[in-house]
């Protein structure tokens, strides 16, 4: 059973954030990176699959060159190979432009199942997964809790809003987005983090899938923390008139009535 797990990296949430000079994005200077959370939950479940059923685990990364130590930290938790499609300017591609690079890159694959985190955290994309379904031509499910697999299908419980889950059988080949939180993550050992260091990486830019840096997905104009402005506003007249022109404020433009 060959498992590929979709990973995108992200610039570490205890890092301090400052604007770029350019004004366009984040500046990734001093920035660490690591696994996108919802990912890394994909990755446990790829590993568990493989602990109970064989068969291989692909970490597919999507992220800078600079945040090759993600990819080595999937390497060291358990999987067994890896490729990175190295875009050095992630966040000019939507969803759709990613899910066409992974795409790409699994053209020669022929996966199982592939796996990925139910969104990312930096931009709160949700929907990779489901594209990237659509354009491999697989059955998928989103929010996915628990996976048996069976012969030649998979059982997957779905979480629904308020408390209620869905049980479906899949047939393999199929794409899962997993919920975060539904195993305890595992740590790379030592001696994980030394087979990591003699295990492939197989490195791809968006030129070797078909992609463009002149045609960007999205277009940053400018990016700016929040402005805090004071403002002090008198209200005329008798108590009642400037009760009742305080009240239309709070619920009106403040909207906090």
């Amino acid at each position: 059973m060959k498992i590929v797990v979709a990973i995108k990296q992200v610039p570490a949430r205890d890092s301090q954030l400052r604007i770029a000079s350019s004004a366009k994005w984040i500046d990734e200077e001093d920035l660490t990176h690591e696994i996108n959370e919802p990912d890394a939950y994909a990755l446990e479940e790829g590993l568990q699959l493989k602990e109970k059923h064989g068969g291989e685990v692909v970490a597919l990364c999507f992220g800078p060159s600079r945040a090759s130590q993600t990819v080595r930290e999937a390497l060291a938790k358990g999987a067994d190979r890896a490729i990175h499609i190295e875009d050095e300017n992630p966040g000019a591609s939507d969803p759709l432009a990613v899910a066409r690079l992974m795409a790409a890159a699994l053209k020669s694959e022929s996966p199982d199942l592939v796996l990925t985190g139910l969104q990312s955290d930096d931009l709160g994309y949700g929907q990779t997964g489901p594209i990237l379904a659509e354009l491999l031509g697989l059955p998928h499910a989103t929010i996915i809790m628990e996976v048996e697999k069976q012969d030649g299908a998979i059982r997957v419980k779905r979480e629904l809003e308020d408390g209620w889950f869905q049980h479906v059988t899949m047939p393999l080949p199929a794409l899962l987005t997993i919920q975060s939180g539904i195993s305890k993550l595992r740590y790379a050992t030592l001696m994980g983090i030394k087979k990591a260091k003699t295990k492939e990486i197989r490195r791809l830019t968006p030129a070797d899938l078909g992609g463009t840096a002149a045609n960007p997905s999205i277009l940053l104009d400018r990016v700016y923390l929040p402005e805090r402005v004071k403002h002090t506003q008198l209200f005329e007249g008798n108590p009642a008139e400037a009760a009742a022109k305080l009240v239309e404020k709070l619920k009106f433009e403040a909207r906090v009535i």
